[in-house]
């Protein structure tokens, strides 16, 4: 296959924002389920399977949720909380613009809920943007659902009896990502710098690169430890040892493709060495197929593999 048509055929069967193949009818958001998981007994994680995962913390303060799926699971997220809390939720923040992470941005704020989120989240949901793998357009977001409090680098919320630490990670998924730590229960949401079960999507039109995306996971590494629970942006409730092997595979691939791209090995040969065959077995799940994810490391790599030479 020329390189021309195997790049058509992987934007053509890329992934929406939650991950679903653009190929699926949009899921019927009445038959989502929330699944809510107890990470400590004042922190909680919900999940869908069509958008990412929703950190809760809940106490004397009120709730705060770290980012919201998409606008149609609003009411069933609330009826998840109401279960948990009786306060309102007070505050919102997004680790980055995906709409299957800041959908409800707007049910929320209407409702008095704070967004918050880095600087470059309020931007890019300010204007339209183009979908990296699908060509499609995102419109601007309306103004009730943008951020109203952001911040550069770093920020911290003090709630609930723990400090919230919210740092941005640059140029990683998205150039707006950031990861949330509650420091004193020993709790870190990664956003979607962090899958379980499948392989990272890094969306370069949004500023995000394959390059950051392994840093930013390796600071997360260096200030964790194995009594950490790390909420993914999909899939279940992992640990210390599942970041690492999330990390250690990604470097694994870096290193494999980047050798073959100093050899001058086209798309169509690395593509066809399989450089990830001993992981697809672990990693391989709903976002990509083996051969549409090496594709995609690999145009990444070539963008920045003169500053590794």
């Amino acid at each position: 296959m020329k390189r021309k048509n195997l790049l058509t055929v992987v934007q053509a069967c890329g992934l929406c924002w939650a991950g679903i193949s653009l190929a699926q009818q949009p899921p019927d958001f009445s038959k989502v389920e929330l699944k809510v998981t107890k990470v400590t007994d004042n922190i909680y994680m919900l999940s869908t399977p069509v958008a990412g995962n929703i950190g809760v913390s809940i106490g004397d303060d009120g709730v705060a949720i770290i980012d919201d799926q998409f606008a149609p699971l609003a009411p069933k997220i609330r009826s998840a909380i109401a279960l948990l809390s009786d306060k309102p939720i007070r505050f919102v923040i997004n680790t980055h613009w995906h709409g299957d992470h800041t959908g409800a941005n707007e049910s929320f704020g209407r409702n008095g809920a704070v967004i918050v989120a880095q600087g470059n989240v309020r931007k890019r949901m300010s204007a339209r943007q183009i979908g990296s793998l699908s060509g499609r357009e995102t419109p601007a977001s309306p103004d009730g659902a943008l951020p109203i409090i952001t911040f550069a680098e770093s920020a911290t919320l003090h709630y609930n009896g723990d400090d919230l630490e919210v740092t941005h990670l640059p140029a990683a998924h998205t150039d707006g990502d950031v990861v949330i730590r509650w420091r004193k229960a020993n709790v870190l949401h990664m956003g979607d710098n962090f899958f379980v079960g499948d392989y990272p999507f890094v969306d370069n039109n949004s500023g995000g690169t394959y390059l950051g995306l392994i840093a930013a996971v390796e600071w997360a590494l260096a200030g964790v430890d194995n009594d950490t629970r790390i909420m993914p942006g999909h899939g279940p409730l992992s640990n210390k040892k599942g970041l690492q092997e999330y990390h250690d595979m990604m470097v694994m691939v870096r290193e494999r493709i980047l050798k073959m791209i100093k050899q001058r090995k086209t798309l169509e040969q690395v593509v066809a060495a399989k450089p990830t065959a001993d992981f697809d077995a672990k990693w391989a799940g709903n976002f990509w197929k083996p051969d549409q994810w090496v594709a995609r490391v690999y145009t990444d790599l070539r963008r920045t593999a003169k500053t590794l030479r």
